[in-house]
């Protein structure tokens, strides 16, 4: 998944509470001659605990060299330099970008998620900024710490291990990507993130519950649709645009030799511009093996 929804994507404890143990989430296959790369869908915030490890998806870890991630690094130490020089802009104010409703809809989100300063602490932040900061405060707010994602552990289990982990897109990278984006799609993005905020608990909770059970279809519903209706080109700069790269860096892969893992978000393995589909595009199959 994305930077966006890595933000993005909080848990609701009581309402986790609620859902089943389900350990099934979906693992594709796709094979060259002479590579292996497994594809598997993440949640970038998890209860701890959480359950999703199963037989066959252990079995493709340890048959794994090395492991693909979204980013590189999103430590504080390598992230703070590059929000601060692409994510400010004091000589612009955020309010004067919105008109009255949204300004009026940033305002209580503000108020809601407890941020310092309230409305007017966004106000020296650029709109993909801004979005951002609404989407995690929550996150932080309900005591979730990101470290128990499901990328997150892996790394780690591949690290203890000795294996090489790579990534598809560096920090600067990533933050440029938002950072350049035109700036009616940096309100867009502000404005899709104004619009699930109230109803945030109960989507993320939906999305755990569907990626715990495998259950794709439904997890391109909760992560993809909405944004793909209400801001359409937006949708296509974050999610198909990147789908396509990553098929291509797939496409690299396989023609190395040995076993790769690729971990994800499940939301760009989900859908019609998912990264399998962009992949069938370039005539490379591939196979759910769970």
């Amino acid at each position: 998944m994305n930077t966006l929804r890595k933000f993005c994507l909080g848990l609701a404890v009581t309402l986790l509470a609620c859902t089943p143990a389900l350990a099934d989430p979906a693992l594709w296959v796709v094979k060259s001659s002479t590579a292996t790369v497994y594809l598997f869908g993440t949640v970038h915030v998890l209860p701890r605990d959480a359950p999703w490890h199963y037989p066959a998806l252990d079995r493709a870890l340890a048959a794994s060299g090395t492991l693909y991630v979204e980013e590189d690094d999103d430590s504080p130490a390598t992230m703070q330099p590059l929000i601060l020089e692409y994510g400010v802009d004091p000589s612009h104010r955020l309010s004067s970008e919105l008109d009255g409703a949204d300004r009026a809809r940033l305002e209580s989100a503000a108020e809601s998620a407890g941020l310092p300063g309230g409305e007017a602490g966004l106000e020296s932040l650029k709109p993909w900024l801004a979005a951002l900061t609404l989407a995690v405060a929550p996150i932080v707010k309900a005591g979730y710490d990101p470290h128990s994602g499901a990328d997150k552990v892996l790394q780690r289990e591949f690290k203890a291990e000795g294996k090489p982990i790579d990534a598809f897109e560096t920090a600067e990278e990533q933050i440029r990507f938002f950072a350049g984006l035109p700036q009616p799609q940096q309100i867009d993005l502000l404005r899709s993130t104004l619009d699930d905020f109230d109803k945030g608990p109960a989507l993320i909770a939906a999305l755990v519950k569907n990626w715990q059970a495998g259950d794709v279809d439904a997890i391109a519903q909760v992560v993809n649709a909405d944004m793909h209706d209400k801001y359409p080109e937006l949708y296509e700069i974050l999610l198909v645009n990147r789908n396509r790269d990553w098929a291509k860096r797939i496409q690299e892969l396989l023609q190395q030799h040995g076993t790769i893992f690729v971990a994800v978000g499940a939301g760009h393995l989900a859908g019609p511009d998912s990264v399998q589909v962009q992949l069938a595009k370039l005539g490379i199959a591939t196979e759910r093996v769970h």
